[in-house]
């Protein structure tokens, strides 16, 4: 039986930028980062005798997201529509998603709308908004009730 959530995880090509977008203008924070090396056997990747680096990021130690950046083999090129099958977003809670959406429009990230807010009965709004990672993995920034 499933108990919780550990982490989520994208592979990305440029490991140095993505880590800085998602710690810098994210403010996730480092909290592990680890050389992986398969045996020639294979590991739990399927992909015998590869090497990568993994860097997780966080906020709140409960749930991470995985950096993976594969050195052997390298990753073909390639991202999924929004609407394709297989295609995944990982979703953010956010205190303030007006100002998250100026801050990352600023520094070039493009979202799909401009945050959409909802009025609820007791006064207080509930906006989202989706968007791509600089290497065009979707995400999704809800400011909760």
């Amino acid at each position: 039986m499933v108990t919780g959530f550990n982490h989520s995880g994208f592979v990305v090509q440029d490991i140095d930028k993505m880590v800085a977008f998602y710690r810098d203008d994210l403010g996730l924070r480092v909290e592990r980062e680890v050389d992986s090396k398969a045996p020639e056997s294979g590991d739990h990747t399927g992909i015998p005798g590869a090497h990568r680096t993994l860097v997780f990021v966080g906020s709140d130690g409960e749930h991470s997201l995985e950096l993976v950046y594969y050195i052997h083999p390298g990753s073909p090129e390639g991202h999924l529509k929004r609407n394709q099958l297989g295609a995944a977003h990982v979703c953010f809670n956010v205190d303030d998603l007006e100002k998250l959406h100026k801050d990352l429009v600023a520094k070039g990230i493009t979202f799909v709308t401009d945050p959409i807010f909802t009025d609820n009965p007791d006064g207080s709004r509930r906006g989202i908004c989706y968007c791509q990672d600089p290497e065009g993995n979707w995400l999704e920034f809800i400011q909760p009730k």
